[in-house]
């Protein structure tokens, strides 16, 4: 069935690059055996950096599934995630991924994250987007509310 899976994610990917939706990049949610979402980039058609295939999947499942845990589901792509996919996967609590291409295969068709991996690493200061905070103490507040909230949903 694994194969079954990734061939879908594979066939997205082609279908939906053909069609000029976006990059070529495809993947299918799968939850007890069976997809229950799919999706394919869609950064260029829906001028959606987010858009990536991984992110459109997740988002069709959250949405299916009417929850914002995904830790009963195995992810297929037909490529390895890239660093803000692999953030929404472990955020979704995802199973399993299984992935196709590597990140290196998509670096040597110009899909290369390289520079986002290494900027995580970076302490703030030294990254290459200037970023300063500003007003922590008035943030804080909206923080300390949030802890004494009886009525929260935690994630």
């Amino acid at each position: 069935m694994r194969e079954e899976f990734m061939r879908e994610a594979i066939r997205l990917s082609r279908l939906k690059m053909q069609t000029g939706q976006g990059g070529p990049f495809g993947a299918v949610m799968v939850r007890r055996g069976q997809i229950i979402a799919r999706g394919w980039n869609r950064v260029t058609s829906a001028n959606d950096p987010t858009a990536h295939a991984e992110v459109m999947a997740i988002r069709a499942a959250c949405r299916k599934l009417k929850t914002f845990h995904l830790a009963d589901c195995e992810l297929y792509t037909s490529c390895e995630p890239c660093p803000m996919c692999l953030a929404a996967i472990y955020w979704a609590r995802l199973k399993k991924v299984y992935y196709g291409n590597s990140r290196h295969d998509a670096a040597k068709i110009h899909f290369d994250d390289e520079l986002i991996y290494r900027e995580v690493a970076r302490p703030v200061s030294r990254r290459l987007i200037a970023m300063k905070q500003l007003l922590r103490g008035e943030a804080g507040k909206v923080f300390s509310e949030w802890k004494d909230k009886l009525d929260k949903v935690a994630y």
